[in-house]
Formats: structure tokens, C-alpha cells, sequence
């Protein structure tokens, strides 16, 4: 009897260890950096955040939720219609973090990181894209692209800030619009493209006709000045210099010639070639 009673105690002892062990491990809660935690005791939130350390919370009965305390980012789409009431679409990638003195409140109200996501981010983001996308036309949405997004974040920024939820940052990742619009957009840079092309094409006319204009005012003071000089003393000196320079841009050998004309100096002097017998 006494070696049964021997025998049983390690048993007992061990049991008793395993028990202790469980409590001790349903009692102990760890919280790492970059966490925040909400204790719930018989399914109700407690007050108070559990942050980043070694926490008691009552075995067996309790639970506690981890939240990821660092930056997030996620994509999410938006559509809206603009000012102009063309259908803009957009995909936003938003940067945020949860606020760790807020998350009893988060826990209790909006539960899992993907509920959050799903049912607060998502929906506040279509309602403030709406907001900023109400104040301009569909053109402006494209030429002033930076300040929609001023306006989506700051929209964006106050409806989630009560939900404890801080925006760090958006990038427009992506901005569509519909077919009909990038038709008309694209006839309207081929309409630009071809009237640039004639107010070029006319400018160079023009710029051809004062040329000419210019051309044609230079040969007539050309001329003028050349019949002046003609009836001037000494007229017939600058044919003789004109002649003997053209001989000389020929390439040609001066001719031996015969000057016939007035002697008195009045006519104009005729120049004949003697080796062709002229």
C-alpha cells in the first residue's frame, strides 16, 4: 500500500507542475515593439492599452487583441464625377498608422485591422475623393493634379482622424477617365498640333514676302544708284570696269575689240571681237 502511495506522488507532483505551468502562461501576455494591445475579460474590452512589454491578465477568461501599431499602406480605389460631371476614376495608396491611445476605443467600435480597412478607410476615402474631385473640371483634374490631392488629403485626414486613425501620407497611384473624354482629349492636342502648324506655315510667308519685299527694294536702289552713275561724268569708265570684270568671272581671255562710238565722249561706246571677225 505504502509503495502504491510511494509511487503515485511524482505523478501527482507533475500534474500539479503542468497546471501551475498553464495558469502561468494563461496569466503572462507579451507585447513587442511596434504592438498595442486590448485586454478583453468574458468578451468585454477593458480600459487601458496594453503597449510593448510583459502584461498579467486573468487566466483562462481573458484575451488579448494584438494590434500592428506601425505605418500601414494599402491601395484603394475611388470614383466620383468631376465638376463638369465626367466620371473620374483613381487608385490611392495610403500610408497610416493607428493611434495607439485610441485603440480600447478602435477594438470596441471597429474590431480587426481588415474591418478597418474595409469598412472605415474605404469608404472615407470614396467620400473624400468626391470632395475634391466636385471642385474641378475633369481638364483641371488633370493640369492641377497636385492640388486634388491637397484637397483629398486634408479631406481624407478629418474624417479618419475620429475614427483614430492617423493619414501619414497618399500617393495617387493611378487616375482614369472615361473613353469619351480621352477621345476628346486627344482631338483636341490634334486640333492645337494642326493650328500651331499654320500659324507657323503663315509666319514663314510672311517672313518669305518681306524677304522678297527686301530683295526687290535692294535691286531698285541697285539700279537707281547704277543710273546715276551713268549719267554722271566718267559714265562710261564703269561699263568698261563692269565688262572687264565679268571677262574675268568667265574664266575668259580678254578679246581684242575695236571702239567705235561718239568721240565726243556723249554715246555709248560698242565693243567688237576681231578674231571673230564681228
Amino acid at each position: 500500500m505504502s509503495a502504491t502511495k510511494g509511487n503515485s506522488q511524482p505523478v501527482i507532483i507533475a500534474a500539479i507542475a503542468t497546471v501551475i505551468a498553464i495558469v502561468l502562461a494563461s496569466s503572462f501576455v507579451i507585447i513587442n515593439p511596434g504592438q498595442a494591445g486590448v485586454l478583453s475579460v468574458l468578451g468585454k474590452a477593458q480600459d487601458g492599452v496594453l503597449l510593448e512589454g510583459i502584461h498579467l491578465k486573468p487566466p483562462f477568461v481573458s484575451y488579448v487583441d494584438i494590434y500592428d501599431i506601425t505605418v500601414q499602406k494599402f491601395e484603394v480605389p475611388a470614383e466620383s464625377s468631376t465638376k463638369d460631371l465626367q466620371d473620374l476614376k483613381a487608385r490611392f495608396a495610403i500610408n497610416f498608422r493607428l493611434a495607439p491611445e485610441q485603440m480600447v476605443e478602435i477594438r470596441r467600435k471597429q474590431g480587426s485591422l481588415s474591418n478597418i480597412v474595409s469598412k472605415i478607410i474605404a469608404p472615407q476615402t470614396q467620400e473624400s475623393f468626391k470632395v475634391a474631385a466636385a471642385r474641378r473640371t475633369v481638364e483641371q483634374a488633370i493640369t492641377q493634379r497636385a492640388l486634388l490631392k491637397e484637397d483629398f488629403d486634408e479631406a481624407l485626414a478629418i474624417r479618419l482622424e475620429k475614427y483614430g486613425i492617423n493619414v501619414l501620407d497618399t500617393s495617387v497611384v493611378d487616375l482614369a477617365f472615361s473613353p469619351e473624354f480621352s477621345r476628346a482629349v486627344e482631338e483636341k492636342q490634334i486640333a492645337e498640333q494642326r493650328a500651331q502648324r499654320a500659324v507657323y506655315v503663315a509666319q514663314e510667308a510672311e517672313q518669305e514676302a518681306l524677304a522678297e519685299i527686301n530683295r526687290a527694294k535692294g535691286r531698285a536702289e541697285s539700279q537707281r544708284l547704277i543710273a546715276d552713275t551713268l549719267k554722271a561724268e566718267g559714265g562710261k569708265l564703269v561699263l568698261q570696269k563692269e565688262a572687264i570684270e565679268a571677262w574675268k568671272e568667265g574664266g575668259a581671255q580678254m578679246p581684242r575689240v575695236l571702239v567705235m562710238g561718239d568721240s565726243g565722249g556723249g554715246g555709248i561706246p560698242f565693243l567688237f571681237n576681231l578674231e571673230q571677225g564681228d
